[in-house]
């Protein structure tokens, strides 16, 4: 059974975002970008990995490079320390 995005995201999941970019298989020297979301935990991302490994063994334009950015959407929030409290009217 799936688990809704706030199960992902509560268990440490965060939104990683990829670009891959590839060469086209009849035109070599030209590449082009592939843009991926998928929710996954760092360190160790492993449906970024599986996508990859997917990607090298199924599509025929071959990798250049990946970026890749992971952020997680649930986080400790800001704490401050209020001393005073201010009221206008």
């Amino acid at each position: 059974m799936a688990m809704s995005e706030t199960e992902m995201m509560l268990k440490g999941y965060g939104l990683t975002t990829a670009e891959m970019f590839y060469r086209m298989p009849d035109h070599i020297h030209v590449i082009n970008s592939f843009v991926w979301q998928d929710y996954d935990q760092a360190p160790d991302h492993k449906r970024l990995f599986e996508f990859i490994e997917f990607w090298q063994n199924e599509i025929d334009g071959p990798l250049h490079s990946v970026r890749f950015a992971h952020r997680k959407m649930i986080s400790p929030g800001e704490w401050r320390n209020v001393v005073g409290e201010f009221t206008f009217h």
